[in-house]
């Protein structure tokens, strides 16, 4: 199956979709232009449900409200309709840059990666449940996409500008990631891109998506290249699972604002389904009463 355009929006910088269960649809982001989108697959209709400051990632609540991680390291809960209840106003070090790419755990924390500034690296941070911050890593190339091995004792990490996807060993007690070491490394050449966002399947295999790469890539747990699928634009950013049986497949994509440059279907959500069977992601447990 090829993928199928389910939502033409042009979106500059497509990311982070994610599956909600409760609700049987798909959100995702627009980050410079801080929209969030919300996809009805029984209807096949989309909306745009909130418009703020760059949103670089978010998490789906334990209670069904979305936790946002912004601009100048603000993190928030949304509820559709209601105000942004503010966790975090900001990060004083992220106060130039944003957040990209966040990953709640299995005991309901959030790892939250950021942009790096032109005289400074990105970093890694973890999220408590209780709100505190945790410097997790601060020598970060770009920080980008993240999974967990299905034992829960693994964590992957994309650095982007590295081209490399990383695999700790993770305490699901502590939170506390280990062990660092190379899962996959992107060959720099022309055509290959660059590793961008992920998530794992229900068999434990990695998919990555290929920012100038025009494709999908599945890794085998053991970094083994396994399949490839190739969709009509460049900057394909995010993955996930989702639907009644999480086989289908949400992708997302970016126009970087020129359509004529990166083709008509640039930042466009897609949809395709492999029989590949995922699972649901982790929710997050923050500043919940």
């Amino acid at each position: 199956m090829k993928p199928k355009a389910i939502a033409d929006v042009d979106c500059s910088t497509g990311e982070g979709p994610l599956w909600h269960p409760d609700e049987k649809a798909l959100y995702w982001l627009d980050i410079p232009n801080g929209y969030l989108y919300r996809y009805d697959p029984a209807t096949g209709e989309h909306e745009r449900c909130f418009e703020g400051p760059p949103i670089g990632g978010f998490t789906l609540q334990s209670d069904g409200a979305l936790l946002l991680f912004m601009a100048k390291g603000a993190i928030a809960i949304w509820r559709d309709g209601r105000e942004l209840e503010t966790i975090v106003e900001e990060i004083p070090a992220e106060r130039d840059t944003r957040f990209n790419d966040v990953i709640a755990d299995p005991a309901g924390r959030v790892f939250c990666g950021t942009m790096p500034l032109r005289d400074r690296p990105a970093h890694l941070y973890r999220l408590e449940t209780d709100g505190t911050l945790s410097l997790v890593l601060s020598d970060v190339g770009l920080s980008n996409g993240l999974g967990f091995t299905p034992d829960r004792r693994g964590m992957y990490y994309t650095d982007t500008r590295k081209q490399r996807i990383y695999l700790f060993d993770y305490d699901e007690t502590t939170g506390i990631i280990d062990n660092q070491r190379v899962f996959v490394e992107v060959p720099a050449t022309p055509g290959e891109g660059h590793p961008d966002g992920m998530t794992v399947d229900a068999e434990g295999f990695v998919w990555s998506a290929r920012w100038d790469g025009h494709c999908l890539v599945r890794y085998d747990p053991e970094g083994r290249e396994v399949q490839r699928v190739m969709f009509p634009v460049p900057k394909v950013s995010c993955v996930t699972f989702g639907g009644e049986d999480y086989t289908d497949m949400y992708v997302t994509t970016a126009s970087a604002g020129n359509r004529d440059k990166e083709g008509p279907l640039a930042g466009a959500l897609f949809h395709l389904n492999l029989g590949i069977k995922g699972v649901p992601e982790f929710r997050s447990r923050v500043a919940l009463k």
